[in-house]
C-alpha cells in the first residue's frame, strides 16, 4: 500500500535499530554465559542483567524502527502506559526464558521451552507495542504474516539461548550477535508487513504522545547502558577477569576468568 511507509527516513532507522538489537544481543549472550559459570545469587543477577539487556534491546529496536513508520495523511501517536507495558513484557518474558534455561539441571533439554517462552514474549512485545498506536483509522493484520513473524521470533529466541549455552569465546559471541540482531529485525519487519491501515480523515485522535517524545530519551538512555556494558565485556580486563565482582562472589568465578 502506497500510503504506508516503513522506513520514511531511508536506511537510518533500520540501521540504528539493527545496531540496538545487536548490542543488546551481545551483552545478553555474554551475561548469560557468565551466569552459567556461577551459582546462587551471582547466577540470578547475571540472568537479570541478561534479561534487561536482551528484552530492552529488542524493545529499543522496535521503537527506533517505528520512528520510520508513517501513514500518509495521519499523525501517529502512542498510548504511553501501554508502550511502557510492552517494555516490561519484553524484559519479564525474556527473563522467563533465560531463567528456564539458566536454572535447569539440563539446560539443553530446557532449551525448547525457554525458546518458546522467550519468542512468544518478543512477539507479545511487538504486538502490544502496535496496540499502543493511535491514528485516525483502523489497523488490521494479515494473520498468515503474523504467524510467520511469531515463528521467526521463536526460532530467533531459541537460537539465542542455544548460542548462550554453547558459545564460550568472546569472538564467537561477537560474531553471533549480528546474526541475532538480523533475526530480531526480520521478526519486526515481517510483523510490520502484516499491517494494513484504513485511514478515516474524520476521525479524531485524542491522547497519546508522538514517538519521538518517549523513544528518543528512552532509546538514548538504554543505548548508553548497552554501549557501556558492551565496552565492559569487550575491553575491560578487570571485568572479564572477575565477573562476579559486579554481583557478588560465585564459586565459578575462576573458571569464568579462563573464558
Amino acid at each position: 500500500m502506497d500510503h504506508l511507509h516503513h522506513a520514511v527516513y531511508g536506511w537510518a532507522t533500520p540501521a540504528i535499530s539493527y545496531l540496538a538489537a545487536c548490542l543488546g544481543a551481545l551483552v545478553a549472550l555474554r551475561a548469560t554465559r557468565w551466569a552459567l559459570l556461577t551459582e546462587g545469587r551471582s547466577r540470578r543477577n547475571w540472568l537479570v542483567f541478561a534479561s534487561v539487556s536482551l528484552g530492552g534491546g529488542i524493545w529499543t529496536m522496535h521503537f527506533i524502527a517505528m520512528l520510520g513508520f508513517v501513514v500518509s495523511g495521519a499523525q501517529i501517536r502512542y498510548d504511553l502506559p501501554l508502550t511502557l507495558l510492552s517494555l516490561a513484557v519484553a524484559i519479564v518474558v525474556v527473563g522467563v526464558g533465560l531463567f528456564t534455561v539458566g536454572h535447569s539441571a539440563r539446560p539443553l533439554r530446557a532449551l525448547p521451552i525457554g525458546g518458546l517462552a522467550t519468542g512468544l514474549g518478543v512477539a507479545a512485545m511487538h504486538y502490544l507495542g502496535m496496540a499502543a498506536v493511535r491514528l485516525p483509522g483502523t489497523i488490521t493484520y494479515d494473520l498468515f504474516t503474523v504467524g510467520a513473524s511469531v515463528g521467526i521470533a521463536v526460532l530467533a529466541a531459541t537460537a539465542a539461548l542455544w548460542a548462550a549455552l554453547n558459545l564460550r569465546g568472546l569472538g564467537l559471541v561477537v560474531a553471533a550477535a549480528p546474526v541475532m540482531g538480523l533475526a530480531v529485525c526480520a521478526m519486526h519487519y515481517t510483523g510490520m508487513a502484516a499491517v494494513s491501515v484504513a485511514v478515516d480523515p474524520d476521525r479524531q485522535v485524542t491522547g497519546g504522545v508522538v514517538a519521538v517524545q518517549f523513544v528518543f530519551p528512552l532509546a538514548v538512555g538504554f543505548g548508553t547502558y548497552i554501549f557501556i556494558s558492551s565496552l565492559a565485556f569487550a575491553v575491560s580486563p578487570s571485568s572479564l577477569a572477575r565477573p562476579a565482582v559486579l554481583f557478588g562472589p560465585g564459586p565459578a568465578a575462576p573458571a569464568a576468568a579462563r573464558r
